[in-house]
């Protein structure tokens, strides 16, 4: 779970619910009120943990809007983020598309809302037809046809420097 100081009053909020219910809560910041933080820490840091758990966690993330925090999520293999407003898009996001992070908007959603948002999303689980677990497929095989794309693009450029380094590095054996 995680905040930028813009979302740390909902999250101390919804952090004390999830703790009263029982759920064991990693709270990755922000850990005190600061303008000075910036969505895209926090959202690292939680998504990364998503993304290399991404079969037995889940992520909660709060900004103002919550888009900061969904667009920098969305960028880890593996983490589907949705920006929720509703208890009915929190079954949706998670019966439908399996969503594995959460991302409420502190300046849009009432406190009860969230709540509500929440609790919704962490007990409806994936429905897994057929249909869903094709198009999570789809997703899957986008994220895997980008990294291989970056790889083979990385390897052509290591190639071009080998065969042609820029003058300030010819002087270095490859």
């Amino acid at each position: 779970m995680g905040a930028d100081h813009q979302g740390f009053e909902l999250k101390k909020y919804l952090k004390g619910i999830l703790v009263e219910t029982g759920y064991t809560v990693n709270d990755l910041g922000a850990a005190t009120y600061d303008e000075s933080d910036d969505y895209p820490d926090v959202a690292r840091a939680v998504a990364e943990r998503v993304s290399v758990d991404f079969e037995r966690s889940r992520g909660i993330l709060i900004c103002n809007s919550g888009i900061g925090v969904c667009v920098v999520a969305n960028k880890y293999p593996n983490v589907r983020a949705a920006l929720v407003f509703s208890p009915d898009q929190a079954f949706d996001s998670r019966n439908d598309d399996d969503v594995n992070v959460l991302c409420l908007s502190a300046g849009y959603t009432e406190p009860e809302v969230a709540r509500q948002t929440l609790l919704t999303w962490l007990k409806t689980p994936f429905s897994g037809e057929e249909r869903f677990r094709r198009r999570l497929q789809k997703i899957s095989d986008v994220e895997t046809d980008i990294a291989e794309a970056l790889r083979d693009e990385m390897a052509e450029r290591k190639a071009a420097l080998r065969n042609d380094p820029p003058p300030e590095l010819k002087h270095l054996s490859w």
